[in-house]
């Protein structure tokens, strides 16, 4: 079987918080923390689960120019085994559920959450 050509290595998001979106994407989604690295005009944090697949890189820009961190138009998705408890560990962790993790017919029943990270990036729960 042939090499692929390429795979996805990460996915990086702007936030205004190292600290805050780590131990959010820790606690909640069971990420590890893999390496932080200090660059000219910002500072990033590089998370994964377990060396499994892409990582997710938080990134805290220095540079003074604002940002609108949460409008995007994009979506962080995580397949997990219990979307409801996952929703409500997100909840108590302070971040504001958009929508109740609920059963979806057009995907046969699985059950699909949305939360809002510290930054409010959309950040989509789905049923392994």
């Amino acid at each position: 079987m042939a090499e692929p050509r390429a795979r996805l290595g990460a996915t990086g998001i702007g936030v205004t918080d190292l600290r805050r979106s780590s131990d959010f994407y820790t606690e909640v989604f069971g990420l590890s923390f893999v390496t932080k690295m200090k660059l000219p005009d910002m500072d990033e944090i590089i998370l994964s689960m377990d060396g499994r697949g892409a990582a997710l890189v938080l990134m805290c820009h220095k540079d003074g120019v604002a940002r609108n961190l949460a409008n995007t138009g994009g979506k962080i998705v995580f397949y997990v085994l219990d979307p409801r408890a996952t929703v409500e560990l997100a909840r108590e962790r302070g971040a504001p559920v958009v929508r109740e993790a609920i059963p979806i017919p057009e995907l046969g029943d699985a059950v699909v959450g949305f939360v809002r990270d510290p930054d409010g990036h959309l950040v989509e729960i789905l049923q392994a």
